[in-house]
């Protein structure tokens, strides 16, 4: 059964605005449109959700689905659902059940998205067949798949979609345990993404997946150092119009405190660019979320720390090709995934942490002339969710995300999160 929730804190906000102006105001609406269990259907959701042409939402969970294989100690590697609206509630179907031997991911924590042949790609944090140098505690240094509907017709309710292991990550100079970014596609189909180690020097690494003669070749476009370019990237790389990639590290720089950098097309290879270092003053310390370009083609982006109780969200501007980077928002808790942008130019996100409750709060940020003004959408109480993870989705001005934690069902030591929407 579904479960709605008022935004108490926004209703009364709105009704006040109304009483002083004669205008009225709707108050936002959020439902839980499954509550996760750990069993079939995964637990703590980590990445955020895709959705089709036709409405459906895709996501993956963190842990669950096939519990019987030793490789992810009993607790499941993960999987890839498909939720479909179904009267007026929602169903969810397991699409993939990630093992963790064999080739196979594991751990999924990134959003799919949609490539131009209609499938879906992803990233698993652990898992695959390559030899791991690193010290993550489950197997593999983590994969980049693909999933599609399975090529011959389905008797059954549920069917299992055909995933495909496109590449295995080793822990050598190609990278390991891809983060939390979804990954970027160029116009050919070519893949693009981060690692949070690996790479020449071990601090992380930019790649590249391309296609040829239906097998795909990985390149390493960048290795950071740890130094002043930056280490441990957790986010995913964004492309402008002039195919030039731009991304975040979560650590190194001067300062220690993390990195926005750029990298160029330059001949054959890539060239490295450092936009800004965060010094953990008002700029704020260590980008965990992505970037993303404004309607004016500003970067956008957050920290986890520094500037105020909690995170920050930051605009950079470059003029004549140097960078600046403006805090234009304080937070009591902090992004792990990307904002989402409205056609009107207001971004909205999530947060872990902060809010009425401490649980994490969906928000929504507009500008005016030299002013910026955050509205709190909705709390997290605890039953509707728990800490919100990852990207969220704006789609037809309905919002939908998942939250690792929160909900009525309890896997190992905590509840097993949800998946939400969020009507406005």
């Amino acid at each position: 059964m579904l479960r709605s929730y008022r935004s108490v804190g926004l209703c009364l906000f709105l009704a006040l605005v109304a009483a002083a102006s004669s205008t009225t105001g709707t108050c936002q609406t959020l439902t839980v449109l499954h509550d996760f269990t750990g069993g079939g259907d995964g637990a703590i959701p980590a990445g955020g959700l895709t959705i089709d042409a036709s409405g459906r939402l895709y996501g993956t969970a963190h842990i669950g689905g096939d519990i019987s294989g030793p490789s992810c100690g009993g607790i499941g590697c993960g999987i890839v659902f498909q939720l479909t609206r179904a009267g007026s509630s929602w169903a969810l179907n397991p699409l993939h059940q990630f093992t963790g031997a064999d080739s196979d991911g594991a751990s999924p924590t990134a959003t799919l998205v949609f490539g131009p042949d209609g499938k879906l790609y992803g990233t698993t944090l652990a898992g695959g067949s390559g030899p791991c140098s690193g010290n993550f505690s489950w197997p593999g240094c983590g994969t980049v798949f693909s999933i599609s509907p399975p090529a011959r017709a389905c008797e059954r309710a549920i069917c299992p979609w055909d995933e495909t292991v496109l590449y295995s990550f080793t822990g050598a100079a190609d990278g390991a345990y891809p983060g939390f970014g979804a990954l970027a596609l160029d116009q050919a189909g070519n893949l693009y993404g981060a690692t949070r180690q690996g790479g020449a020097l071990g601090q992380g690494a930019v790649y590249e997946l391309s296609r040829s003669n239906g097998a795909w070749t990985e390149l390493t476009l960048y290795s950071f150092a740890g130094g002043g370019d930056g280490s441990m990237p957790n986010s995913g790389v964004i492309f402008d119009s002039a195919g030039n990639l731009y991304g975040t590290t979560h650590q190194g720089g001067s300062s220690g405190d993390g990195t926005v950098f750029e990298l160029v097309p330059a001949g054959s290879g890539w060239s490295f660019r450092l936009l800004w270092t965060f010094t953990g003053g008002t700029d704020g310390r260590w980008p965990f979320g992505g970037l993303i370009f404004g309607g004016s083609g500003d970067l956008f982006g957050s920290t986890s720390s520094g500037g105020g109780a909690g995170g920050t969200i930051f605009e950079m501007t470059s003029v004549q090709g140097m960078w600046t980077l403006n805090t234009i928002q304080n937070l009591e808790g902090y992004l792990t995934g990307d904002l989402a942008l409205d056609q009107a130019g207001s971004f909205y996100g999530q947060t872990v942490g902060g809010g009425a409750y401490g649980n994490g709060e969906v928000f929504k940020l507009t500008s005016s002339p030299n002013n910026w003004t955050l509205l709190d959408l909705h709390d997290f109480m605890g039953s509707d969710g728990v800490e919100p993870f990852g990207d969220i989705l704006l789609s037809n001005g309905t919002l939908y995300g998942v939250t690792e934690y929160g909900g009525p069902y309890h896997c190992q030591e905590a509840t097993c999160g949800v998946a939400w929407e969020l009507t406005q």
